[in-house]
């Protein structure tokens, strides 16, 4: 635990981490405060469904369009105002009834205005910490993002059974205030500078490296939503939008495992075929479940399977910060997470079929092939990661030519 704690030494390294996990926990609870609540106001889920397919396409318009915005307009001006907006038009959802097609609208513009957090985060790392200890970071905040997924959902349920989905929207609203508020004010985030790309909007993606984490975070990403609908599925009876104790612990310990191995493992350093590998532990972990859906294997194997899951993802920033130009990697962390988002909805869409073909372990089974298909990605493009052993993870000169090209 040294490198952690030389990192937590850094000025504002703490304070910047803790913050923007705080602003970006709403997004732990929203799905599921978003679905009790259109279902207790339209009395179904189709509605529900609508309302949260409108928001996923907001966010992920979004994504690359905010974060272009911060080289432009700077950090600060575009967190507080998407923040300002994004929580005030929760809250309108949360206290007015309004027709359907309205409240869709609304969400589609929850969606757009969503505070670009995470692109703004990793594009700080690497004017807070030296190149040596990045990846470590990268890895840490691999690591307690775990945290909003665990437990993001149990306050989610918790404030919304206790005090009704309209206290729990707001809820998550306040947190979205508070948290970005601590995050815009960091020192850090007002001295750093993030410049304007010279280039136009989506020539990032001319980065090999951009395109390939993209498609290898949508497969990732799609795998986990999947896998998410086939667990909750094993535990209520073939129902997708039933939920359970069970379910609950072993997604838990799915997460758990992802935390574990973020800080123990996501901080080594990189080399061309460390993506590969890490996704084939998830695949190890995730076809395993085929084998039974007792909730001890269940547990025992999803949770050595989430030791891959952090230092994935800790492998996909490492990639970006070490391949993309400064000016230009916030718009690249924004496609990236636009690639996740489309696959959380591509992923739950294909696990909903499976289940209703052949219940959990048809969910299960979607999940494992995408993980393949990721691998596969994985494989292909090994010549284009960068191999960072003994190498510094930092961005390549804003004069240098693209680090990876095409040919």
């Amino acid at each position: 635990m040294g490198i952690y704690r030389e990192l937590a030494g850094h000025p504002g390294v703490v304070r910047v981490l803790i913050s923007q996990l705080t602003a970006r926990f709403p997004f732990g609870m929203l799905s599921i405060i978003l679905l009790l609540h259109m279902q207790l106001s339209y009395g179904d889920y189709t509605s529900a469904g609508i309302v949260l397919a409108t928001q996923s396409i907001g966010q992920a318009i979004s994504g690359p369009l905010s974060s272009r915005l911060m080289g432009r307009w700077g950090m600060r001006p575009v967190l507080a105002t998407t923040s300002l907006l994004c929580a005030g038009l929760l809250v309108a959802i949360a206290t007015v009834h309004l027709p359907l097609l309205v409240v869709a609208g609304i969400a589609l513009c929850v969606g757009l205005c969503t505070p670009p957090v995470t692109p703004a985060v990793r594009t700080l790392y690497p004017k807070l910490v030296p190149s040596n200890q990045l990846s470590a970071l990268f890895s840490l905040d691999a690591a307690a993002q775990e945290i909003i997924w665990v437990l993001g959902p149990v306050v989610a349920v918790f404030v919304s059974s206790q005090f009704g989905t309209t206290a729990g929207l707001c809820v998550a609203a306040g947190f979205m205030l508070f948290g970005g508020a601590w995050f815009i004010l960091s020192p850090a985030v007002g001295q750093v500078v993030l410049p304007p790309s010279r280039r136009g909007f989506g020539a990032v993606l001319r980065y090999p490296t951009v395109v390939i984490l993209t498609i290898i975070g949508f497969f990732f990403v799609a795998s986990f939503a999947a896998i998410e609908a086939g667990i909750v599925a094993a535990f209520s009876g073939g129902d997708a939008h039933g939920s359970s104790m069970e379910s609950g612990v072993v997604l838990a310990l799915f997460a758990g495992g992802s935390l574990v191995g973020g800080l123990l493992f996501g901080h080594r350093e990189m080399r061309p075929w460390s993506i590969l590998l890490r996704i084939g532990i998830v695949l190890a972990g995730t076809l395993a479940c085929l084998v039974s859906l007792n909730i001890w294997w269940l547990s025992i194997v999803l949770f050595i399977g989430g030791l891959g899951t952090a230092p994935t993802f800790a492998a996909i920033s490492n990639v970006v910060s070490s391949t993309v130009k400064f000016s230009e990697t916030a718009e690249a962390y924004g496609w990236v997470g636009t690639g996740q988002l489309v696959g959380v909805a591509t992923g739950s869409a294909l696990a909903g079929i499976a289940i209703d073909i052949a219940d959990a372990q048809g969910a299960i089974f979607v999940s494992g092939m995408l993980l393949v298909v990721c691998a596969l990605c994985a494989a292909v493009s090994l010549r284009w990661i960068p191999d960072l052993k003994g190498r510094s993870v930092e961005p390549p000169p804003e004069t240098g030519t693209l680090a990876l090209p095409l040919n």
